[in-house]
């Protein structure tokens, strides 16, 4: 039979001005919303900790302290978390508690170099933790939030062209204006046919976010469709050109992360399929850049 012991207090860690800040809603790990409070590279995180005793009973401790973490967590290998920021204020030395006691703390101005990510195989989280230490056993309380990092990447606004070729049957030219987007742009585009001797079906749109976890041999790369339409339907022909605007502010995407402390990498693809009558695929897959603006 399992036991089940009530914690003998109960913690409430409260952001200053929690209620006016933007927040971000967030999936959980077992699939359901949350809404985390939203804060950039270089905010102060502040508030208060408040500990009751439950039942009005006196609580010895050994000391209250509150933590601002900054960790990595890869799923398949969760004993091995990489915690690159940690910071810590005590708040109360030992002592007896009789009534519920509020602290303050802050931490001023702290440098948030990584945005939070929840990924397949990944998570980038930031939390505060707090921690009521005990002879026997610690009582901690934690909190999330959420950090945007608004870098943007070095500007190469070359437009960009994929050829779809098979030799002496298809040959398609698609022709995007630039390789790299904030989160609520418009890419825009054409696709034009050169050759088509294929009895083409219909033709795919899609964008792939591609997810890499750890270093070889033991690492993880996870594709994920984030949004797929068709774009033409029937078959074309020679000289036909068809234009593309695809509105990414509607998808739920992400900026591109390169080796984020060398444990994790998130790449985003345009992606151009095409569908015969035999149900054959030829596809052409180009990265492009995505970046907070």
């Amino acid at each position: 039979m399992a036991l089940f012991f009530k914690s003998p207090l109960d913690i409430d860690v409260r952001l200053d001005g929690e209620d006016n800040r933007k927040h971000v809603e967030v999936k959980t790990e077992k699939g359901n919303a949350e809404k985390l409070p939203l804060y950039l590279d270089g905010d102060s995180v502040k508030g208060t900790v408040t500990v009751r005793p439950r039942d009005g009973k006196r609580l010895e401790h050994l000391g209250i302290k509150v933590q601002f973490i900054g960790v990595i967590e890869i799923y398949v290998d969760r004993a091995n978390h990489d915690e690159f920021l940690s910071l810590a204020q005590e708040l109360a030395a030992p002592a007896e508690l009789r009534h519920p006691e509020t602290y303050d703390f802050e931490f001023k101005n702290v440098e948030k170099q990584y945005e939070s990510y929840n990924g397949i195989n990944v998570r980038l989280r930031y939390y505060l933790k707090v921690t009521v230490s005990r002879r026997m056993n610690d009582i901690v309380k934690e909190k999330d939030l959420w950090v945007y990092s608004y870098r943007v990447p070095p500007d190469t606004s070359n437009s960009i062209k994929m050829d779809v070729g098979i030799e002496d049957c298809l040959h398609i030219d698609f022709e995007y204006s630039k390789s790299r987007y904030h989160l609520k742009d418009v890419i825009v585009g054409r696709i034009y046919f050169f050759l088509v001797r294929l009895k083409i079906k219909h033709m795919e749109l899609s964008l792939i976010r591609r997810e890499t976890t750890g270093t070889p041999p033991n690492q993880y790369n996870e594709s994920e469709t984030l949004v797929r339409f068709e774009i033409m339907d029937g078959a074309p022909v020679r000289g036909e050109t068809i234009p593309i605007r695809l509105f990414l502010g509607g998808f739920d995407l992400t900026p591109t992360f390169r080796d984020v402390n060398k444990k994790f990498s998130t790449r985003t693809f345009l992606s151009l399929v095409l569908i015969d009558e035999d149900s054959r695929r030829y596809f052409k897959q180009s990265e492009i850049i995505l970046y907070r603006k």
